[in-house]
């Protein structure tokens, strides 16, 4: 199965352990960049209380949510110590500095 990729930026215009909004049909994606530049794209909307992942904090391979401090693992969206619940993810890539999302992906989850 042949995977369709779309461009939505540059990985320069995701500032290490930070992140960008990408708006979809499905939704607001959140593309995070870690310290060491791998990319990761998750729902922005954090299921506790619906704070914007993306204007948490990055450290590591995590994001903290800005408004109760709930802590998401960026491979997995599964909420980490004692909080529950899980971030949809999807697959991004990084190609000769251009980041791209799965296309499938945008209408399946969200």
């Amino acid at each position: 199965m042949t995977t369709d990729w779309i461009e939505i930026g540059l990985l320069e215009d995701v500032p290490r352990e930070g992140a960008r909004l990408i708006r979809t049909p499905s939704g607001c994606i959140a593309v995070f960049r870690t310290a060491g530049d791998e990319v990761h794209a998750l729902d922005d909307r954090c299921p506790h209380k619906g704070g914007p992942l993306s204007q948490g904090i990055v450290h590591g391979t995590s994001v903290t949510c800005p408004l109760h401090n709930w802590v998401f693992d960026l491979s997995t969206g599964m909420a980490q110590g004692a909080d529950e619940g899980r971030v949809a993810t999807y697959p991004v890539r990084v190609r000769d500095g251009v980041l791209q999302i799965a296309a499938g992906q945008l209408v399946t989850q969200g």
